[in-house]
């Protein structure tokens, strides 16, 4: 069983989704009980945006989280709900109210860790032809469903 840590170094901001239907308006508790059911000590995440743009806060902010495999001791996780089709399939089906909160989110974020880099879940996959680019069909998943590259663009983050 992990024991909570402190975070040394924030070297990444990893957005990510719960991987539930749009139908779906999980929370910090429904996923901490999913994450223990894993058998993590708690929620892995930091923070949770829910459906209706609430962010609800997971673990504590400077301890170590359990959301990247290799990368949880030198990031924080923001969980927005949602990024998966009534089929299952990966869907970017996030409500403005959340793409709103993600923004406000992100950036507090960013004046707390200036020198953090901001990206998605699936950007962490193995880069296997070292080109130094982790292109789609490196992806081991497609959390959080959308680029995360592009939305801080976008955004000016």
């Amino acid at each position: 069983m992990e024991l909570l840590q402190a975070r040394k170094k924030t070297d990444l901001i990893v957005v990510h989704c719960s991987a539930t239907g749009p139908g779906m308006d999980w929370g910090r508790a429904e996923i901490d009980r999913s994450h223990r059911q894993r058998g993590f000590v708690m929620i892995g995440y930091h923070f949770v945006i829910k459906r209706d743009g609430t962010v609800e806060i997971g673990r504590p902010q400077g301890v170590i989280g359990a959301h990247a495999e290799g990368f949880n001791a030198i990031s924080v996780a923001v969980c927005m709900v949602g990024g998966i089709s009534i089929t299952g399939k990966d869907e970017n089906n996030f409500t403005p109210a959340q793409w709103k909160s993600l923004h406000v989110q992100l950036s507090t974020l960013r004046r707390a860790y200036p020198s953090a880099r901001i990206l998605g879940h699936r950007d962490l996959s193995p880069d296997r032809n070292k080109d130094g680019v982790i292109q789609p069909r490196e992806r081991v998943k497609e959390c959080p469903s959308f680029d995360v590259a592009e939305f801080v663009k976008t955004y000016g983050l």
